[in-house]
């Protein structure tokens, strides 16, 4: 008892933190009050007590997903390990952008992810994880996932934004926000590497199935999903690349794009460990 309360003592920690911290953002960047700072610079003990929950995170991720008999998963432990990443990017980026006002959306985000484990701790035993052509192919899977999924929040973010601005209602939690052609440049490069990561975990997975999983790739619902996912994106890129799509298209197919790419995964697994319960 005493060493999974250990074991889940990190996780909870670190959503606490998350969990504070986006209150701090919301009712210093967001909360409607005068005499505030619509777009305050991030301070260093922000900067340090995002870096503090990562670490925290981290420790609770590895402890959990790495042990004794071998490499452990779910579905609560990749959305957890996504949003971990997408933190951790989105940290990183805020070094070079103004990036204050997608905080408060990001951080409880992150709080709720790193929870699910403690509320679903339900795990199954990965095949084939020491290969290290495996684990090159989930680094891989984990980093587009992450990637991906912080742009479909700044695509979300930026339609509010743009439609704001044509009804000329720009509150303040969205006046806080970095300038939208910004946040558009970040949105694309970060779609660009994303799916160059989603390209090499899908390719990799389709050329050398076996090696990796022990059996020949099939047709089944999280590979159709998978390669819908990564058609909607190139599709994306190539348009933007020739045509210069942006705005309420960009988002669209952004968002369409990452729904498939949950469904090939998250979604299977959630249906198989939480509702019909197997492992």
């Amino acid at each position: 008892m005493v060493d999974i309360v250990i074991q889940l003592l990190p996780h909870v920690l670190a959503a606490l933190i998350y969990g504070a911290l986006g209150f701090h953002f919301w009712n210093t960047r967001w909360r409607e009050r005068e005499n505030q700072c619509v777009a305050c610079p991030m301070q260093g003990w922000e900067r340090a007590l995002i870096a503090l929950a990562l670490v925290i995170h981290a420790f609770g991720l590895y402890g959990g997903l790495f042990t004794e008999v071998g490499m452990r998963f779910s579905f609560s432990f990749a959305l957890s390990l996504m949003m971990w990443l997408a933190v951790l990017i989105y940290w990183l980026e805020s070094f070079m952008s103004r990036m204050e006002g997608m905080q408060p959306m990001v951080l409880p985000l992150a709080a709720i992810c790193t929870l699910l484990p403690v509320i679903f701790p339900q795990v199954h035993l990965v095949a084939h994880a020491s290969a290290t052509g495996f684990k090159l192919h989930f680094l891989a899977a984990m980093l587009a996932y992450s990637l991906l999924t912080l742009s479909a929040l700044h695509a979300i973010f930026m339609g509010f934004t743009e439609s704001a601005l044509h009804k000329h209602s720009l509150k303040r939690s969205l006046s806080s926000l970095p300038p939208l052609l910004t946040m558009e440049s970040l949105l694309f490069r970060m779609l660009l590497i994303g799916f160059a990561l989603l390209t090499l975990t899908v390719g990799s997975g389709l050329l050398f199935s076996e090696a990796l999983f022990g059996k020949p790739l099939t047709l089944d619902h999280k590979t159709l999903f998978a390669f819908a996912s990564w058609g909607i994106f190139a599709t994306l890129l190539v348009g933007r690349h020739a045509w210069g799509w942006r705005g309420k298209r960009a988002l669209h197919w952004t968002l369409a794009g990452f729904a498939l790419l949950i469904l090939a995964y998250i979604g299977s697994r959630f249906v198989a460990e939480v509702i019909l319960g197997r492992l």
